[in-house]
């Protein structure tokens, strides 16, 4: 589900608790959670409803001006069905917050390192995880495509790869396509490389 940045900001800051969207299938479901670039949301209802039903508080709620306003977006796609999505912001998104964590334990470092070992057996590529995280601390903001290339994998399959070290909060997406490290990316690649020389 896209929402505007200006919307986002709403949400965030409570204003904006509705959405209406006309869909062939949803792409949220109740109970769901939506990653968006201000924070999670939480899927608290998605109905079917009619028009008709849509009132000029629930317009208000949806971010809009007015009920025209609304309205006149909602009539561009008349052959799909017609969703009422509620929602609450439920706070940052953990990779966020995960991303700023540094000056690990020791026991907090060999955590990670496990998980990015078990990637690495996981993979049918072999291991890949280091050379990924020395590669975009080496081309910070390289794009996905030239990434790949350097990196001698398809461009979905590297996305995928990043995607992972996305969720251990190592990496940040970057806005026209590249990626670089998160403060606790550079921390942990860092100590990963240093207790790899001298042992």
């Amino acid at each position: 589900m896209l929402i505007k940045q200006q919307v986002l900001e709403r949400i965030a800051d409570g204003t904006v608790t509705l959405a209406f969207r006309r869909w062939k299938r949803p792409t949220v479901k109740t109970g769901g959670q939506l990653r968006t670039a201000v924070g999670i949301l939480a899927i608290d209802e998605v109905t079917v409803i009619h028009v008709d039903e849509i009132t000029p508080e629930d317009a208000q709620k949806a971010g809009c001006s007015s009920y025209s306003e609304l309205f006149h977006t909602l009539n561009e796609n008349q052959e799909s069905a017609l969703y009422r999505i509620k929602f609450h912001f439920a706070g940052q998104d953990p990779r966020e917050v995960l991303r700023e964590q540094v000056d690990l334990t020791d026991d907090e470092l060999a955590k990670v390192h496990q998980k990015l070992t078990h990637l690495d057996l996981k993979s049918q590529d072999g291991s890949w995880t280091m050379t990924i995280l020395r590669l975009i601390k080496q081309h910070p903001g390289l794009r996905a495509t030239e990434l790949a290339g350097l990196a001698n994998l398809d461009t979905q399959v590297l996305k995928v790869k990043v995607r992972k070290l996305k969720s251990l909060g190592l990496t940040i997406s970057i806005a026209r396509g590249g990626y670089r490290l998160s403060p606790r990316g550079c921390e942990i690649l860092d100590r990963l490389d240093y207790s790899e020389e001298y042992t």
